[in-house]
This record gives C-alpha cells, structure tokens and sequence, in this order.
C-alpha cells in the first residue's frame, strides 16, 4: 500500500503529489492528519479549523463518489503513521512539500522515522510555481529584492509550470473501499462547529482579475479575489489560477510575491520572529499595551484603521491596502512592535499564510526583505482620502463616525511621525 498525505492540498484535481503516488501503479490509500501539535496552539474559536473540516468533508465525499474513502485522523503524525504502519504493510508514503518552519522540522523528522521502517518518503511541489532554489541569483544565491526576483521569475516561467496534472485519470490506483471510516467530530477535537463567519468561494468573477490594476486599492469595492484562503489550504490549484490569471499581469504579481516570500521563510526562517535586518532588533519600542488594545479593537481615533481593524475582528479578512495602512500605524505612529501585529493577524485572519504574514509586517516596519524605507509613513488620512473619499468603507464598519460616540485620536499624526523619525533614525 502507498499513502497519500493531504495537508495543504485539499482537493483531487490537479494535485502534483497525489499525481505521482497513484502513477506508481499501486493502490493509493489518502490520509488527513489534525495534527494536534498545530491545533493546540489555536483558541478554540478558530473558525479556519471549521473551513478545514468543511473541506475535508467534501474532499472525503469526493473520495467516497470515486470508490474509495479519506482517512482522517487526529493527534501527532508520528503516532499516526505508527499505527497504520503496524496495521497495514505501508511501502511508500507520498505528500506535498511545506516550507514554514514547523513543517520542515516535523518533514524531517518523519522522513528518519519512515526511514528506519524501510519506508520512503516522497514530497513534491505543488504550492508554489517556483520553490527553494529554483529561482536564484547568478551567484546561486536567493533574491532579497522583489523585483528582480519577479523578473527572473517570468523570464524562467514557460507554459509548462502552469500545466495541470492529470490526477483523475489515474483513480483507478486508489485503494478501493466499500464503507466510510468514522470522521471525527470538531467537538471531540475541542472546537465548536458553529461558522460564525462567511468563507469566500472558489470562484472569482473573471472581471475582477481583469479590472485588479483599477479596484484592487478600492476596500469598498470588490476589487480583489479573495482567493487567498483557497490557495492557503490547497482547495484550488496556484497551476490553475496561474492559467486564468496569466494575461493580467498586476494579479499575477501577486502570486509571485506568494512565491517570493515562502522562499523567503525557506532560506531565511528566523525571519519568523527576528527582524530580516538585524539592526532592527535593537528598535526601542513603545510597546503601549492601552494603544494596543484601542488598535485592535478599531478605537485608535483614525478611520481608516478603525474600519479595517473591525473588518479583521468581524470577518477575519481585511482589504490588503488597508492592511498597509493599519500595520505602518501600529509599527510608526504607535511605535509597537511589529510581533504583536503579526500575532494579532495570525489570531484573526481566515487566510493566515505565516510566509505572506511575517513578509508584510516586515515590510510594513521597514525591518523585512525589500521593505518600505523606515521614513515612509503612511498619512491614514491622506489614504483614506484617496482610496475612501466617499466614506463608504467607513461608514459601513463604523455607524458611529461622526458622532461623540466615535473615540478621539489616540496620537496626533505629526507628533507620532516625528517621533518614529527619531526613533527609527537612531538605529
């Protein structure tokens, strides 16, 4: 028996590892793990478990409606493969490759203990176009500016990156089964099974990715895809949407700040939690924990932060302009370490990526790869005046503007640029 690992490729169609475990010729056996190593770190509310387990559940039906069936499973894959491996004669084990560094850590460990079994363990590229050292400097080194990296990446990208892999031609190797394995309940994994959120769909209107140069800015409008959650959890394929998207050059370099950055955290993982730059670990911050709690809670006094903070708290997304805009407030106006930001963000957000998270926040501090320059500030009134001159962002995530009710301005934006400028210039 082979076993297909599932972890950030949720779907059938056009998975790479999937594709290569059933073109062995044997019978291919899919698995899911909750791994309770990660899921001991979430609070109990988080509502990205539910849109996994809801997910899963399609993927398991999509299985079942093929003859086959999805083991899913809960606790530390170890112990999991361990298991299997003494009920069932295992000869290979199959998955997709993870670049963040707990997957790493945890991808080694499990390749010297399938090792040891005589079991191989094969992963394959399927969440990026381009990975590891795939797209590097003349020198052999990786890029730490974008925009050659983005050059590079274009002029080594033919129409064969982009082609699909056949997989459901070949479901015939899957392990066949006549009956459903048990699914554990989110309950018995300590999370409730109430969505108190929408999740965005699979699909996105064609005009959008056409108009994304012209809307993308706009948070009142929907001018973005909102695909990034997908793309997070695998339920679509990046080759897929690289074939739709290709034509409209302003979107795809988006997916290509997605591939630059998880080389990014593959080459440099202290870039995690330590600043790209090094000197920017000596930054003094502030570390205001009642300016904290007004930024997260969208009561700092300035709109456009407030409007994107409660869009964040409400439905755990939040326009990309605006998340610029909040997270250059909260390292530069409010001199607050950009960790906490980051944090805040990995709590909240539906499509938490760590790679895209880390690499924005940085930026954002002006400590990341390619980062804004520490002396640019965001103005929140100038931006708010330029991408929501009608107010209809504001109003609609704030009823009370304009009123007494609505809270006054926690920092006065000339003071506080004057005092980054100072702080950050000492560095």
């Amino acid at each position: 028996m082979i076993l297909f690992w599932h972890r950030r490729d949720l779907r059938i169609e056009d998975n790479a590892g999937l594709y290569k475990a059933l073109k062995s010729g044997q019978k291919v056996q899919p698995i899911f793990i909750f791994d309770s190593n990660i899921l001991e770190e979430l609070p109990a509310t988080d509502q990205r478990v539910l849109f996994i387990y809801n997910q899963i559940k399609e993927l398991k039906n999509a299985y079942r409606e093929l003859g086959s069936d999805l083991w899913v499973l809960h606790g530390i894959p170890e112990t999991i493969f361990e298991s299997i491996i003494e009920e069932n004669t295992v000869e290979q084990v199959f998955t997709n490759r993870d670049y963040e560094p707990y997957a790493l850590s945890r991808d080694k460990t499990m390749f010297s203990f399938l090792k040891d079994k005589g079991i191989e363990f094969n992963g394959a590229k399927d969440h990026v176009i381009f990975e590891k050292e795939e797209v590097l400097k003349g020198d052999g080194t990786p890029y730490r500016v974008f925009t050659p990296y983005m050059r590079k990446w274009k002029e080594k990208c033919t129409p064969f990156f982009f082609s699909s892999y056949p997989t459901l031609e070949y479901t015939d190797n899957l392990h066949s089964s006549s009956k459903s394995s048990a699914l554990i309940s989110l309950k018995e994994m300590g999370f409730p099974d109430k969505q108190t959120q929408n999740f965005p769909p699979k699909e996105t209107p064609i005009e959008i990715v056409k108009n994304y140069h012209q809307t993308r800015d706009i948070p009142a409008q929907r001018g973005t895809s909102r695909l990034s959650i997908h793309l997070r959890f695998g339920t679509i394929s990046i080759r897929q949407l690289c074939r739709e998207v290709s034509p409209h050059e302003k979107y795809l370099n988006e997916i290509i700040w997605r591939d630059f950055y998880q080389m990014i955290i593959y080459h440099f993982p202290h870039s995690v939690d330590q600043s790209f730059k090094p000197k920017y670990d000596q930054m003094v911050w502030e570390n205001n924990q009642l300016h904290f709690k007004a930024w997260c809670e969208g009561k700092t006094g300035y709109p456009m932060v407030d409007a994107g903070m409660r869009e964040l708290n409400s439905t755990g997304f939040m326009h990309n302009r605006v998340r610029m805009i909040v997270a250059s407030f909260l390292t530069k106006h409010l001199l607050i370490d950009w960790r906490w930001g980051e944090a805040y963000f990995a709590e909240k957000l539906l499509d938490f990526e760590l790679a895209s998270n880390v690499g924005g926040w940085q930026w954002a501090a002006s400590s990341g790869v390619d980062a804004q320059p520490y002396f640019r500030i965001f103005n929140p009134e100038s931006q708010q005046k330029k991408f929501d001159p009608e107010l209809e962002y504001i109003h609609k995530w704030i009823p009370e503007y304009g009123t007494k009710d609505y809270p006054s301005r926690i920092v006065e934006h000339k003071k506080a640029r004057k005092k980054a400028l100072e702080v950050y210039g000492n560095l």
